[in-house]
């Protein structure tokens, strides 16, 4: 019999347009005897699943590499020169406000999403001066987008009429997979040059969202990046209103996330290295560990492109050639690097949290953290200083590391000039070369949810899924999903999921696209 899903769950936001998505129907929990899984990885996609499976009953073992949950959110201690302890991150993350699964995954234990702050604005600026900000634009679309030419420096209009509203047309109209179809063989760069996108519009409008992949337009697949301008600016009226959590990462998100999984029956194992998914005669899986063996029903694959390419790599039982040979075809965006500072003195008062920037070097984004985190502002004022977190995204291979750390502390000069007389109480640079690519005529090669082992399944942002959600939603969506699958297999009603509009807002324009289409 089918119930009520009372389990805390997404919730749409401002938008009336927001899509329901309503699981199987089935059981709520199971009954009799507890199926096992594995989740193997524990970042946001792993951390979803077991969420999932874990309320429903479901005996989950999430077995994570890294000493601390998160993935790519997650957070380590480390100690300071002066002795204090902080944690480290990979840097900023924005929390936007159409992360409705993300962001119900978080309510499991916020359920008024306290932990979150929101930042008043997502500011950007260009080397040449001009500046940029979403702030008083209007959130519906399309006044979102007309709001945005008419308020922004970046557009003149002399730039308008170089727009090729035909070549524009599809961004009216992006619905998934559609859009892989007809925009997976373009570069984000060359759809840019057609649609004509003046220099100064394009870098802070559109180039911002491309480098969020940590890829180069010119690597990058234009269908992500219409995806992107759907999800974030015309397709949906949260507009770009985002949240940061109050605290580093693990204090505000992942060590409650921890706490509630082992309520409901989960195992949560941190620092253990899966080798081995081997199907078992049973018809269950045996996975193999650095440490030791066990048996389970099912199996979530929640790891980055590198850690799945590597463990389907040494399984040669698992799913069939064909699926093996997509996944070892993956490949992994550029490198990266974020830098964070301690400085002995402030930088000005009126600096935004965050700032967008383009024209300067490989800087790509400020934060200045104790506008917003706990734990920077105890810093700050205690010391009278400034923490001060810099990224660089989409990085060449082989270039020496100490000069490039450098070079993205002299643009911070640049930008904030203040900073230039600040010594530096303490830095970490992590480099990093783990996110997933999503190269011209990628869409094909990656994973979908389902594998071809009905009991394996696979999460996270680098999986094709036919709803409209990237990044860290794209994440927390396919773990829900990936979870909903074995749910469904054991006739039990999964979780409810909410996305922004699958499909363009407006009837005139969604089928003149339509039209000129074919």
């Amino acid at each position: 019999m089918s119930g009520p899903d009372r389990t805390a769950g997404a919730r749409r936001g401002r938008d009336r347009r927001a899509r329901v998505l309503p699981a199987a129907p089935g059981r709520r929990r199971i009954d009799g005897v507890r199926p096992t899984t594995a989740v193997v990885g524990g970042g946001i996609a792993g951390l979803a699943a077991a969420t999932a499976l874990a309320e429903r009953g479901v005996a989950v073992t999430l077995y994570e590499r890294q000493p601390y949950l998160g993935g790519r959110v997650g957070g380590w201690p480390t100690r300071l020169r002066d002795g204090t302890a902080v944690t480290m991150s990979r840097g900023f993350h924005a929390f936007f406000r159409q992360y409705y699964n993300l962001r119900g995954l978080l309510r499991r234990t916020d359920p008024a999403l306290e932990r979150l702050t929101g930042l008043p604005d997502y500011p950007l600026l260009h080397a040449g001066g001009t500046r940029d900000g979403f702030r008083y634009v209007p959130r519906t679309p399309p006044l979102s987008a007309l709001g945005f030419v008419l308020l922004s420096p970046s557009f003149r209009l002399r730039d308008l009429s170089s727009l090729d509203p035909v070549a524009a047309l599809p961004l009216c109209d992006v619905r998934v997979p559609d859009v892989y179809g007809r925009l997976d063989d373009v570069s984000a760069h060359d759809f840019l040059d057609a649609v004509g996108f003046p220099d100064r519009a394009r870098h802070l409008a559109f180039e911002v969202f491309s480098r969020s992949f940590f890829a180069d337009p010119r690597q990058l697949s234009a269908a992500e990046l219409a995806l992107m301008f759907h999800i974030y600016f015309l397709g949906s009226a949260e507009g770009l209103l985002f949240d940061v959590p109050r605290s580093p990462f693990p204090a505000a998100l992942w060590d409650p996330l921890a706490g509630y999984l082992r309520r409901h029956g989960a195992r949560v194992r941190t620092g253990i290295l899966v080798e081995d998914v081997e199907p078992a005669r049973d018809g269950r899986y045996r996975i193999s560990t650095d440490q030791d063996e066990a048996r389970h029903d099912g199996v979530v694959l929640a790891l980055d492109a590198a850690g799945l390419r590597r463990l389907v790599g040494r399984c040669d039982r698992l799913g069939d050639p064909a699926w093996r040979e997509r996944i070892a075809r993956l490949r992994t965006a550029p490198p990266f690097l974020v830098t964070r500072l301690w400085l002995d003195r402030p930088v000005a008062p009126d600096r935004p949290g965050f700032l967008g920037t383009s024209g300067f070097g490989t800087l790509d984004n400020i934060s200045v953290l104790e506008r917003w985190e706990d734990q920077a502002a105890r810093w700050a004022a205690r010391t009278g200083g400034s923490v001060v977190e810099l990224h660089a995204y989409a990085l060449r291979g082989g270039l020496a590391r100490d000069v490039e750390e450098k070079r993205l502390v002299d643009q911070l000069h640049r930008v904030y000039p203040e900073t230039r007389a600040a010594g530096i109480v303490d830095a970490r640079h992590e480099w990093r070369e783990d996110c997933p690519l999503f190269p011209v005529g990628g869409y094909r090669d990656r994973p979908a949810v389902r594998s071809p082992d009905p009991r394996v399944v696979v999460a996270g942002d680098l999986v094709r899924s036919d709803l409209p959600v990237a990044l860290m939603e794209r994440a927390a969506t396919t773990g829900f999903l990936a979870a909903n699958a074995l749910l469904e297999q054991w006739g039990v009603r999964g979780q409810t999921l909410w996305t922004v509009p699958d499909r363009g807002r407006s009837a005139v324009l969604r089928g003149l696209a339509a039209w000129l289409s074919g």
